[in-house]
């Protein structure tokens, strides 16, 4: 067991050998939060949640915004006592130690690249239905659906993310001023909605409530937990924000607020508006799988089923006759969805600088561009990568292997959280999270809660990626770390001097 634990100081001390230029402040940090949390989540598995649990889901929009929301407060602490690259994995080395520093950077790695993919595929759908609904184009189906999803290769998917691989390279002020207009797109989008779905909601659109009761809202809160991830990404930007210590918990929580608040009525606007009841197969009773050969049969039956849909916010308003509000919805999600994955691959390739920086990595991944001053390497090697997930998975096994990531690294931030309020009570704090003893517990239950609720094969995999991060650790991390080699030196001068 490697327990090599790296100092809030050292930590400090090594980013200032090697950092990233601070430009960004709590607006943009807000946006940058905003416009990570809003993105496929909404815009798409609002469907997927619907087959999982009908109606109920709106109890999983609640489970899932409460855990991210809990959570958020332990991020916030930590982010203002540790305002440099890494996020969660950073934290982990400076409470547990080098190896669980790695397994959370390896859990982070699965989140963003596998969450940035899942982004990709739900851009394809939208971008796929306003090229039919608005122009009367329809490009085949085996060219905008993956493999795995009964395809052959999602080639719009694919082309989105080169696209914003593209544009960060560029720079993170450059894509952070292109986000903040594509929050105003996605926000303007969700309120038109609101306004238009939600006094059309009929209450016999809610019977039965919950067809596939607490298992089925579970899981629809597991799948739905995708809407919401994307505000640990501002704790990424710590070392590029100006007055980190307290810009950075504000961008976290006015984010979480915000996007909560329209998450919870944008899904209550849909599934009263048109109804979402699931897709039962015959024998078993029990919801079909989404993304699976049997849905893709249940609904060529059927036009109709909102579980059915690619862009369901679009399909609602299409439904209640706004055709053109439909359209817009498309074009907005069309123009704002990229901003999710910039800061997914954003995130994705701070995590790998903070990793490659302290040895476990090669550090020559981490190297700058003489011109932009981003680590592009590390940005176009996560890109790589995304874009092969993009063009071969649909966008529910994407989302479901991102949650078990993500969630694995916000266990590790809640119990950090308690442990440094034992071990280092006299540190300063710029942030406090309130009533710590209950909401670090709480945070850490719900985490596992929603796991457990996740598929086993969804597990499985995860397992297997972890699995696979242990064997790089061992085979390079743990001969190249820099706390590895400062040890030994000073284990040598120790024996030199006696």
């Amino acid at each position: 067991m490697d327990a090599r634990i790296k100092s809030i100081e050292a930590l400090v001390a090594s980013a200032a050998r090697r950092r990233l230029t601070p430009t960004l402040g709590p607006v943009q940090l807000t946006l940058l939060g905003i416009g990570a949390v809003i993105g496929s989540g909404i815009f798409v598995l609002t469907a997927e949640a619907a087959q999982r649990a009908g109606p109920g889901m709106m109890i999983s929009f609640l489970i899932a915004g409460f855990v991210c929301a809990v959570t958020a407060l332990c991020y916030a602490e930590l982010t203002a006592m540790i305002p440099v690259a890494g996020s969660a994995y950073t934290y982990t080395y400076a409470v547990f130690g080098e190896l669980f520093a790695w397994l959370i950077g390896w859990a982070l790695i699965a989140e963003y690249t596998v969450a940035a993919g899942a982004v990709s595929v739900g851009w394809s759908g939208y971008f796929v239905s306003l090229l039919h609904n608005s122009f009367g184009v329809t490009l085949p189906h085996a060219l905008t659906t993956g493999y795995f999803a009964g395809g052959l290769l999602n080639v719009p998917a694919m082309a989105v993310a080169a696209f914003v691989v593209t544009l960060l390279v560029v720079g993170t002020r450059t894509s952070a001023t292109a986000n903040a207009v594509f929050v105003v797109i996605k926000v303007t989008a969700l309120s038109l909605f609101i306004v238009l779905a939600l006094p059309a909601a009929q209450a016999e659109n809610f019977v039965p409530f919950a067809p596939t009761g607490m298992v089925g809202i579970g899981g629809a809160a597991a799948s739905i937990f995708f809407a919401y991830v994307g505000f640990d990404a501002v704790s990424t930007a710590a070392e590029e924000t100006k007055n980190p210590q307290r810009n950075v918990p504000i961008g976290l929580v006015a984010a979480m607020a915000i996007c909560a608040g329209l998450f919870v009525l944008t899904g209550a606007a849909a599934v009263g508006a048109h109804g979402g009841q699931p897709l039962l197969d015959a024998l078993s009773g029990r919801p079909l799988e989404s993304g699976s050969r049997a849905m893709a049969a249940a609904c060529a039956r059927t036009t109709e089923q909102l579980v059915c849909s690619s862009d369901p916010l679009a399909f609602v308003l299409r439904s209640l006759g706004h055709p053109f509000a439909g359209r817009a919805i498309g074009l907005a999600a069309f123009v704002a969805l990229p901003s999710v994955m910039l800061m997914m691959i954003f995130g994705q390739s701070r995590v790998l600088f903070a990793m490659s920086r302290d040895g476990l990595l090669p550090q020559g991944l981490s190297k700058l561009h003489h011109r932009f001053g981003s680590p592009y390497r590390l940005t176009l090697l996560t890109g790589a990568a995304v874009v092969i997930g993009a063009g071969l998975f649909p966008i529910g096994r994407l989302a479901e292997l991102s949650n078990t990531g993500t969630l694995c690294a916000f266990v590790a931030v809640s119990i950090a959280v308690m442990v440094l309020r034992r071990t280092q009570p006299g540190r300063e704090r710029p942030f406090r999270t309130p009533l710590i003893w209950l909401m670090g517990p709480v945070a850490v239950a719900g985490c596992l809660y929603l796991i457990a609720s996740l598929e086993p094969a969804t597990r499985w995999a995860f397992a297997i990626w972890a699995a696979i991060g242990l064997v790089v650790y061992y085979s390079y991390g743990r001969r190249h770390s820099m706390m590895r080699a400062a040890d030994q030196k000073t284990a040598r001068e120790r024996s030199e001097a006696f």
